[in-house]
């Protein structure tokens, strides 16, 4: 793209997370749709565009996608597929991309989101430093850059983990899980790696040797790993043993399905860490091989794993997001650790992926409705007004530091709460004082349990194809970003065709326990 000292746009999203592409495409879309031409829109990314475009589905080549989950009944009830009735442009991207059920592969991903942001006539711009925002008062006209060049813009996106322009135009953002009373907890972050050489066959055996060994306590070589794993805990050694069990007796053994590998036991883990000498606990220890998500790639034997979990501060989930979420030294000294290890099991290569997966660095506050884990619970927005449904577990993969104890000594309920179908709207990714600036991903005004299932890029994506349309009318009406209700965007995806079914449910027993245990922890409670 040639460069020039200021250039105009009608549209800029800043970061590239999947659901801020997403978004833009469909701002493009839906202004061409009514003015038969394409608008002027421009991606902006700190990271550089030659590693691929796509944030943490590609340059962290999270290639198992973290998909909606549907209970049977509701399946069944509203004739779903498997993962429910997905947002149209999500549904039009996996579909380009040819996922199977959820594995992903990145680089054809990086290839069709290309395609998708060339179609909508979109713009790309890389390794952007930004030197300063110009402001209009509390709306956001431009973004200066250290190298000169202003780029100025009308209606803005921030698709960054940690809402990094948001931040920077004067939005306020809570740490950590500040709102649960624990400000400098944090998720942990994973740093995918790929193996090539070692088929699923020959993990499913490596894994039933292991259980088969671990379950043995005539075993004595086995039993030693687990008093390492355990860090020679006995009763953490017997709560390891018991959870290589399901509970009707069976031994957890992986599934190994078209696309993927579910793995259930701890029991690569177990070996894992007795190998390494430490302690399967990450805050201990620092990192942590977790029960792993593995995606079939395309190729030979080229499996990717999510599992290998870093303990993070929020200042240093933040820190790690400003930096392009590149891995530190440390946590590369432990991937070799990690790559020696699978090569012992048959694997031939392992790369690690470039950048991490943060799943979560804060919230913005000043959402012009703030989402609780007790909104979702209670099914979402009114079926009246909702842009789609989703549903997901409170997953705090890792564990959030200090929440157990916070629970105790607060007196709430245990965060053990069933998993949320809910209505998607949009109003807690639009700011009461920026009327320009929506804040796509888990860096949205979520309060309480709600980041936890409100982080994943699907039920984002959903979220975004709203974000864009109003995008879109907000230039073409005059009006402001944050003056538009679910409502409206609703109405334009009836007239087009993209309305998916909805079908958010409202469970009074957990919302009311969800709703109690954000209270006591310090929440806003959601009144039912």
């Amino acid at each position: 793209m040639t460069q020039s000292p200021t250039r105009s746009y009608d549209f800029i999203c800043f970061g590239d997370e999947v659901p801020g592409i997403l978004a833009i495409v469909t701002a493009a879309r839906e202004y061409r749709r009514r003015t038969n031409r394409f608008p002027r829109s421009l991606l902006m990314l700190k990271a550089s565009a030659q590693d691929g475009i796509g944030g943490h589905l590609v340059r962290g080549r999270l290639a198992y996608l973290d998909r909606s989950s549907i209970p049977y009944g509701t399946r069944q009830q509203f004739q779903l597929g498997d993962f429910g009735d997905p947002p149209a442009v999500y549904r039009e991207f996996i579909s380009r991309v040819g996922v199977a059920k959820v594995s992903l592969d990145p680089d054809r991903a990086n290839t069709v989101l290309r395609q998708m942001l060339g179609e909508a006539g979109v713009d790309i711009l890389s390794r952007v430093d930004v030197d300063s925002l110009i402001m209009d008062g509390s709306r956001i006209v431009g973004i200066k850059l250290k190298r000169g060049e202003v780029y100025l813009g009308k209606q803005f996106i921030d698709c960054t983990v940690n809402a990094e322009l948001a931040q920077a135009a004067g939005v306020r953002k809570s740490t950590g899980y500040s709102t649960l009373g624990l400000p400098e907890s944090e998720l942990a972050v994973t740093l995918v790696f790929e193996t090539e050489g070692l088929s699923t066959s020959q993990l499913r055996v490596a894994e039933d040797t292991y259980l088969k060994r671990l379950t043995n306590p005539n075993d004595r070589e086995a039993q030693r790993w687990l008093d390492i794993a355990a860090g020679f805990d006995p009763a953490y050694k017997a709560k390891i043993i018991r959870e290589l069990y399901f509970d009707d007796g069976r031994l957890k053994r992986m599934d190994i399905g078209v696309d993927y590998v579910d793995v259930y036991s701890e029991a690569l883990p177990i070996a894992y860490h007795s190998y390494r000498g430490t302690k399967m606990d990450l805050v201990a220890t620092g990192s942590i091989l977790d029960n792993p998500n593995v995606a079939i790639l395309p190729g030979t034997n080229r499996l990717s794993w999510n599992g290998l979990l870093f303990y993070v501060t929020a200042a240093e989930a933040e820190a790690l997001a400003r930096n392009n979420a590149k891995p530190t030294p440390k946590m590369l000294e432990e991937m070799s650790a990690i790559a020696q290890w699978f090569k012992s099991l048959g694997a031939t290569s392992v790369k690690p992926a470039s950048e991490l997966y943060i799943r979560h660095a804060g919230n913005i506050l000043g959402a012009v409705q703030p989402l609780t884990g007790a909104q979702m619970m209670a099914g979402g927005v009114y079926d009246y007004e909702a842009l789609g449904s989703f549903g997901y577990a409170f997953d705090a993969r890792g564990g959030i530091r200090g929440l157990e104890e916070r629970v105790v000594e607060v007196g709430a309920p245990q965060a053990k709460f069933k998993s949320p179908l809910f209505n998607v709207g949009m109003r807690h990714a639009l700011l009461k004082a920026f009327p320009n600036l929506a804040v796509l991903g888990p860096a949205s005004g979520f309060e309480g349990a709600a980041s936890t299932a409100g982080r994943i890029v699907e039920y984002n994506v959903a979220v975004g194809q709203g974000i864009g349309i109003a995008a879109c009318l907000a230039l073409l009406t005059n009006r402001e970003l944050n003056s538009f209700s679910n409502i409206e965007i609703r109405n334009v995806l009836i007239a087009t065709g993209r309305l998916p079914k909805i079908y958010g449910i409202y469970d009074p027993v957990e919302t009311q326990n969800v709703a109690l245990f954000e209270k006591l922890m310090g929440v806003p409670i959601y009144t039912v």
